[in-house]
Protein backbone atom coordinates (compact mmCIF):
# COMPACT_ATOMS: atom_id res chain seq x y z
CA UNK A 1 0.00 0.00 0.00
CA UNK A 2 2.56 2.76 1.00
CA UNK A 3 4.60 1.58 -2.65
CA UNK A 4 1.04 2.30 -4.71
CA UNK A 5 0.90 5.75 -2.49
CA UNK A 6 4.29 6.83 -3.17
CA UNK A 7 3.81 5.87 -7.02
CA UNK A 8 1.00 8.01 -7.19
CA UNK A 9 2.90 11.23 -5.44
CA UNK A 10 6.10 10.96 -7.60
CA UNK A 11 3.16 10.10 -10.38
CA UNK A 12 1.77 13.87 -9.39
CA UNK A 13 5.16 15.26 -9.42
CA UNK A 14 5.98 14.23 -12.25
CA UNK A 15 2.30 15.91 -14.11
CA UNK A 16 3.63 19.18 -12.42
CA UNK A 17 7.04 18.73 -14.07
CA UNK A 18 7.27 19.60 -17.89
CA UNK A 19 8.61 22.86 -19.22
CA UNK A 20 8.41 24.19 -16.20
CA UNK A 21 6.49 23.60 -12.93
CA UNK A 22 2.74 23.69 -12.00
CA UNK A 23 1.43 24.02 -9.13
CA UNK A 24 -0.19 20.32 -7.88
CA UNK A 25 -3.92 22.51 -7.66
CA UNK A 26 -3.32 24.18 -11.74
CA UNK A 27 -1.99 20.29 -12.50
CA UNK A 28 -5.09 18.63 -11.02
CA UNK A 29 -7.65 21.11 -12.50
CA UNK A 30 -5.90 20.29 -15.77
CA UNK A 31 -6.40 16.47 -15.45
CA UNK A 32 -10.48 17.78 -14.87
CA UNK A 33 -10.54 18.96 -18.25
CA UNK A 34 -10.36 22.80 -16.89
CA UNK A 35 -7.84 25.98 -16.75
CA UNK A 36 -4.99 26.48 -19.41
CA UNK A 37 -3.23 23.45 -18.26
CA UNK A 38 -5.47 20.55 -19.36
CA UNK A 39 -4.39 20.32 -23.09
CA UNK A 40 -0.79 20.23 -22.00
CA UNK A 41 -1.33 17.75 -18.95
CA UNK A 42 -3.93 15.60 -20.68
CA UNK A 43 -1.46 15.59 -24.41
CA UNK A 44 1.94 15.92 -23.05
CA UNK A 45 2.85 14.71 -19.25
CA UNK A 46 -0.08 12.49 -18.89
CA UNK A 47 0.70 9.86 -21.58
CA UNK A 48 4.74 9.88 -20.55
CA UNK A 49 3.77 9.19 -16.97
CA UNK A 50 1.34 6.94 -17.30
CA UNK A 51 4.13 4.90 -19.80
CA UNK A 52 6.58 5.29 -16.44
CA UNK A 53 4.04 3.64 -14.18
CA UNK A 54 2.67 0.73 -16.57
CA UNK A 55 5.66 -0.41 -18.15
CA UNK A 56 7.55 -0.23 -14.47
CA UNK A 57 4.78 -2.50 -13.50
CA UNK A 58 5.42 -4.65 -16.40
CA UNK A 59 9.52 -4.83 -15.54
CA UNK A 60 8.60 -5.71 -12.35
CA UNK A 61 6.48 -8.26 -13.08
CA UNK A 62 8.62 -9.89 -15.17
CA UNK A 63 11.57 -9.76 -13.03
CA UNK A 64 9.55 -11.57 -10.36
CA UNK A 65 8.37 -14.26 -12.50
CA UNK A 66 11.93 -15.00 -14.01
CA UNK A 67 14.04 -14.60 -10.66
CA UNK A 68 11.23 -16.99 -9.37
CA UNK A 69 11.60 -19.38 -12.22
CA UNK A 70 15.59 -19.39 -11.94
CA UNK A 71 15.13 -19.17 -8.17
CA UNK A 72 17.81 -16.41 -8.56
CA UNK A 73 18.20 -12.64 -7.69
CA UNK A 74 20.56 -12.37 -10.26
CA UNK A 75 17.71 -13.97 -13.11
CA UNK A 76 16.32 -11.28 -14.42
CA UNK A 77 15.46 -10.79 -18.13
CA UNK A 78 17.51 -7.78 -18.74
CA UNK A 79 20.68 -10.01 -17.31
CA UNK A 80 20.01 -12.96 -19.11
CA UNK A 81 19.50 -11.44 -22.81
CA UNK A 82 15.77 -10.90 -23.23
CA UNK A 83 15.86 -7.45 -22.98
CA UNK A 84 18.37 -7.30 -26.20
CA UNK A 85 16.71 -10.02 -28.02
CA UNK A 86 13.74 -8.09 -28.10
CA UNK A 87 16.07 -5.02 -29.39
CA UNK A 88 17.37 -6.84 -31.71
CA UNK A 89 13.73 -7.95 -33.16
CA UNK A 90 12.68 -4.47 -33.34
CA UNK A 91 16.09 -3.25 -35.07
CA UNK A 92 15.18 -6.46 -37.62
CA UNK A 93 11.94 -4.93 -38.30
CA UNK A 94 12.86 -1.19 -38.37
CA UNK A 95 16.10 -2.24 -41.21
CA UNK A 96 13.62 -3.97 -43.29
CA UNK A 97 11.45 -1.40 -43.44
CA UNK A 98 14.20 1.19 -43.58
CA UNK A 99 15.07 3.74 -46.20
CA UNK A 100 12.36 4.91 -48.51
CA UNK A 101 9.92 2.89 -46.73
CA UNK A 102 10.62 3.52 -43.17
CA UNK A 103 8.35 7.24 -42.48
CA UNK A 104 5.56 5.20 -44.63
CA UNK A 105 5.70 2.47 -42.12
CA UNK A 106 6.23 4.65 -39.17
CA UNK A 107 3.03 6.58 -40.78
CA UNK A 108 0.77 3.63 -40.01
CA UNK A 109 0.23 4.02 -36.41
CA UNK A 110 -1.22 0.89 -34.73
CA UNK A 111 -0.07 -1.24 -37.89
CA UNK A 112 3.60 -0.57 -37.48
CA UNK A 113 3.21 -0.16 -33.37
CA UNK A 114 1.88 -4.00 -33.22
CA UNK A 115 4.29 -5.28 -36.14
CA UNK A 116 7.37 -3.96 -33.56
CA UNK A 117 5.59 -5.67 -30.36
CA UNK A 118 5.36 -9.00 -32.14
CA UNK A 119 9.00 -9.01 -33.64
CA UNK A 120 9.88 -7.83 -29.92
CA UNK A 121 8.25 -10.84 -28.93
CA UNK A 122 9.48 -12.86 -31.01
CA UNK A 123 13.31 -11.68 -30.87
CA UNK A 124 12.85 -12.05 -26.80
CA UNK A 125 11.75 -15.63 -27.13
CA UNK A 126 13.89 -16.74 -29.42
CA UNK A 127 16.49 -15.55 -27.07
CA UNK A 128 14.98 -17.14 -24.05
CA UNK A 129 14.94 -20.43 -26.06
CA UNK A 130 18.87 -20.29 -26.77
CA UNK A 131 19.79 -19.70 -23.10
CA UNK A 132 17.20 -22.38 -21.80
CA UNK A 133 18.95 -24.79 -24.71
CA UNK A 134 22.18 -23.94 -23.49
CA UNK A 135 21.33 -24.32 -19.91
CA UNK A 136 19.65 -27.58 -20.19
CA UNK A 137 22.11 -30.22 -18.80
CA UNK A 138 22.07 -28.63 -15.56
CA UNK A 139 18.40 -27.36 -15.07
CA UNK A 140 16.97 -23.95 -14.94
CA UNK A 141 18.42 -22.68 -11.83
CA UNK A 142 21.51 -21.87 -10.46
CA UNK A 143 24.38 -19.73 -11.88
CA UNK A 144 25.09 -21.40 -14.99
CA UNK A 145 21.89 -20.15 -16.48
CA UNK A 146 22.96 -16.63 -15.51
CA UNK A 147 26.90 -16.91 -16.80
CA UNK A 148 25.01 -17.98 -19.93
CA UNK A 149 22.02 -15.66 -20.36
CA UNK A 150 25.01 -12.57 -19.57
CA UNK A 151 27.09 -14.30 -22.60
CA UNK A 152 24.51 -14.23 -24.98
CA UNK A 153 23.44 -10.91 -24.23
CA UNK A 154 27.15 -9.53 -24.47
CA UNK A 155 26.53 -11.60 -28.12
CA UNK A 156 22.89 -9.92 -28.89
CA UNK A 157 24.47 -6.49 -27.84
CA UNK A 158 27.07 -6.70 -30.51
CA UNK A 159 25.00 -7.89 -32.93
CA UNK A 160 22.36 -4.85 -32.68
CA UNK A 161 25.54 -2.35 -32.64
CA UNK A 162 26.50 -3.79 -35.98
CA UNK A 163 22.80 -3.43 -37.25
CA UNK A 164 22.80 -0.04 -36.20
CA UNK A 165 25.77 0.53 -37.57
CA UNK A 166 24.64 -0.91 -41.06
CA UNK A 167 21.29 0.17 -41.25
CA UNK A 168 20.71 3.74 -43.32
CA UNK A 169 20.92 6.68 -41.68
CA UNK A 170 17.21 7.68 -40.65
CA UNK A 171 16.66 3.56 -39.41
CA UNK A 172 20.15 4.31 -37.11
CA UNK A 173 18.45 7.65 -35.41
CA UNK A 174 14.98 5.76 -35.08
CA UNK A 175 16.92 2.96 -33.53
CA UNK A 176 19.20 5.12 -31.15
CA UNK A 177 16.60 6.57 -29.61
CA UNK A 178 15.23 2.82 -28.55
CA UNK A 179 18.72 1.85 -27.16
CA UNK A 180 18.80 3.51 -24.00
CA UNK A 181 15.39 3.33 -23.00
CA UNK A 182 13.30 6.49 -24.06
CA UNK A 183 10.33 7.71 -22.78
CA UNK A 184 10.75 11.51 -24.28
CA UNK A 185 8.01 12.26 -26.98
CA UNK A 186 5.70 9.51 -25.86
CA UNK A 187 1.93 10.11 -26.28
CA UNK A 188 -0.91 8.34 -26.55
CA UNK A 189 -0.89 6.85 -30.36
CA UNK A 190 2.35 5.36 -28.91
CA UNK A 191 0.26 3.49 -25.97
CA UNK A 192 -2.39 2.24 -27.46
CA UNK A 193 -1.06 -1.27 -28.72
CA UNK A 194 1.40 -1.68 -25.13
CA UNK A 195 -1.79 -1.19 -22.74
CA UNK A 196 -3.78 -3.61 -24.74
CA UNK A 197 -1.26 -6.14 -24.87
CA UNK A 198 0.20 -5.41 -20.96
CA UNK A 199 -3.44 -5.91 -19.79
CA UNK A 200 -3.95 -9.64 -21.29
CA UNK A 201 -0.67 -10.35 -19.93
CA UNK A 202 -1.61 -9.16 -16.38
CA UNK A 203 -4.47 -11.46 -16.19
CA UNK A 204 -1.99 -14.52 -17.47
CA UNK A 205 0.11 -13.40 -14.49
CA UNK A 206 -2.50 -13.07 -12.30
CA UNK A 207 -3.69 -17.03 -12.82
CA UNK A 208 -0.36 -17.90 -12.44
CA UNK A 209 -0.07 -15.89 -9.34
CA UNK A 210 -0.77 -19.42 -6.95
CA UNK A 211 1.48 -21.72 -9.14
CA UNK A 212 4.56 -19.20 -9.14
CA UNK A 213 4.30 -19.16 -5.16
CA UNK A 214 3.98 -23.41 -5.42
CA UNK A 215 7.18 -23.52 -7.83
CA UNK A 216 9.30 -21.44 -5.24
CA UNK A 217 9.05 -23.97 -2.91
CA UNK A 218 10.62 -26.07 -4.60
CA UNK A 219 10.11 -28.49 -7.41
CA UNK A 220 8.93 -31.61 -5.53
CA UNK A 221 6.43 -29.41 -3.80
CA UNK A 222 5.01 -28.21 -6.91
CA UNK A 223 4.61 -31.55 -8.34
CA UNK A 224 2.92 -32.94 -5.88
CA UNK A 225 0.25 -30.18 -5.36
CA UNK A 226 -0.56 -31.52 -9.43
CA UNK A 227 1.39 -28.74 -11.28
CA UNK A 228 3.08 -29.66 -14.95
CA UNK A 229 6.52 -28.06 -13.98
CA UNK A 230 7.09 -27.74 -17.61
CA UNK A 231 3.96 -26.17 -18.82
CA UNK A 232 4.27 -23.82 -15.77
CA UNK A 233 7.93 -22.46 -16.54
CA UNK A 234 6.69 -22.02 -20.09
CA UNK A 235 3.53 -20.33 -19.48
CA UNK A 236 5.83 -18.06 -16.91
CA UNK A 237 8.96 -17.62 -19.71
CA UNK A 238 5.85 -16.23 -22.00
CA UNK A 239 4.23 -13.88 -19.61
CA UNK A 240 7.58 -12.32 -18.24
CA UNK A 241 9.04 -12.39 -22.21
CA UNK A 242 5.71 -10.84 -22.93
CA UNK A 243 6.06 -7.95 -20.67
CA UNK A 244 9.70 -7.33 -21.70
CA UNK A 245 9.27 -7.43 -25.56
CA UNK A 246 6.04 -4.67 -25.65
CA UNK A 247 8.28 -2.20 -22.90
CA UNK A 248 10.85 -2.76 -25.47
CA UNK A 249 9.16 -2.60 -28.66
CA UNK A 250 8.02 1.05 -27.12
CA UNK A 251 10.61 2.46 -24.94
CA UNK A 252 13.47 0.16 -25.47
CA UNK A 253 15.55 -2.03 -23.04
CA UNK A 254 15.20 -0.30 -20.03
CA UNK A 255 17.62 -2.18 -17.71
CA UNK A 256 17.69 -3.34 -14.37
CA UNK A 257 14.21 -2.50 -13.05
CA UNK A 258 13.16 -6.04 -13.43
CA UNK A 259 16.38 -6.86 -11.49
CA UNK A 260 15.60 -4.59 -9.12
CA UNK A 261 12.15 -4.60 -7.93
CA UNK A 262 11.39 -8.00 -7.37
CA UNK A 263 13.96 -7.95 -4.18
CA UNK A 264 12.89 -4.55 -3.20
CA UNK A 265 9.77 -5.50 -3.28
CA UNK A 266 10.17 -8.56 -1.29
CA UNK A 267 11.76 -6.30 1.46
CA UNK A 268 8.89 -3.91 1.55
CA UNK A 269 6.35 -6.37 1.74
CA UNK A 270 8.42 -8.64 4.51
CA UNK A 271 7.34 -11.59 2.18
CA UNK A 272 9.20 -14.74 2.32
CA UNK A 273 9.39 -15.77 -1.30
CA UNK A 274 8.59 -12.93 -4.23
CA UNK A 275 5.08 -12.13 -4.96
CA UNK A 276 4.29 -10.95 -7.71
CA UNK A 277 1.85 -7.74 -6.83
CA UNK A 278 4.71 -6.11 -4.42
CA UNK A 279 7.16 -6.58 -7.31
CA UNK A 280 5.18 -4.90 -9.92
CA UNK A 281 4.32 -1.62 -8.01
CA UNK A 282 7.99 -1.47 -6.74
CA UNK A 283 8.64 -1.76 -10.09
CA UNK A 284 6.18 1.27 -10.95
CA UNK A 285 7.95 3.56 -8.37
CA UNK A 286 11.07 2.56 -9.40
CA UNK A 287 10.81 3.39 -12.87
CA UNK A 288 8.44 6.86 -12.53
CA UNK A 289 11.11 8.05 -9.66
CA UNK A 290 14.03 7.38 -12.78
CA UNK A 291 11.76 8.94 -15.13
CA UNK A 292 11.26 12.16 -12.97
CA UNK A 293 15.01 11.98 -12.32
CA UNK A 294 15.71 11.98 -16.12
CA UNK A 295 13.85 15.33 -16.63
CA UNK A 296 15.44 17.19 -13.77
CA UNK A 297 18.78 16.32 -13.15
CA UNK A 298 20.12 17.18 -16.37
CA UNK A 299 19.99 20.60 -18.81
CA UNK A 300 18.26 18.29 -21.18
CA UNK A 301 16.01 15.31 -20.89
CA UNK A 302 17.74 12.61 -20.52
CA UNK A 303 16.69 8.78 -21.69
CA UNK A 304 15.49 7.15 -18.52
CA UNK A 305 17.77 4.16 -19.46
CA UNK A 306 20.78 6.29 -18.25
CA UNK A 307 19.18 6.59 -15.33
CA UNK A 308 17.79 3.26 -14.25
CA UNK A 309 21.60 2.08 -15.50
CA UNK A 310 23.64 4.37 -13.09
CA UNK A 311 21.25 3.26 -10.20
CA UNK A 312 20.94 -0.28 -11.40
CA UNK A 313 24.81 -0.64 -11.70
CA UNK A 314 25.45 0.39 -7.97
CA UNK A 315 22.64 -2.15 -6.84
CA UNK A 316 24.28 -4.86 -8.92
CA UNK A 317 27.50 -4.43 -7.45
CA UNK A 318 25.99 -4.83 -4.24
CA UNK A 319 23.98 -7.89 -4.71
CA UNK A 320 26.97 -9.28 -6.31
CA UNK A 321 29.22 -8.44 -3.12
CA UNK A 322 26.24 -10.31 -0.92
CA UNK A 323 26.27 -13.17 -3.20
CA UNK A 324 29.57 -13.66 -3.05
CA UNK A 325 29.89 -13.45 0.42
CA UNK A 326 27.58 -16.12 1.49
Amino acid sequence: MLVAVATLAVSLVALCYGDGWSSPGRVLDGLRGDGPLAGRVLEWRMPRVTAAVVFGLALGLAGALFQNLTRNPLGAPDVIGLDQGAYTGVLLVLTVAGGAHFAAAADNGGGFALGLAGAALAGGLLAAGIVALLAMGSGYTGYRLIVIGIAVNAVLTAANSWLILRADLEVAMAAASWSAGNLNGTDWSDLVVPLAGLAGLAVAAACLARPVQQLALGDDVAVTTGIRLDRLRLAIAAVGVGCTAIVAATAGPIVFVALMAPQIGRRLAGTAGIALLPSALTGALLLGTADLLAQVVAPVQLPVGVVTGAIGGVYLLWLLFKEVGR
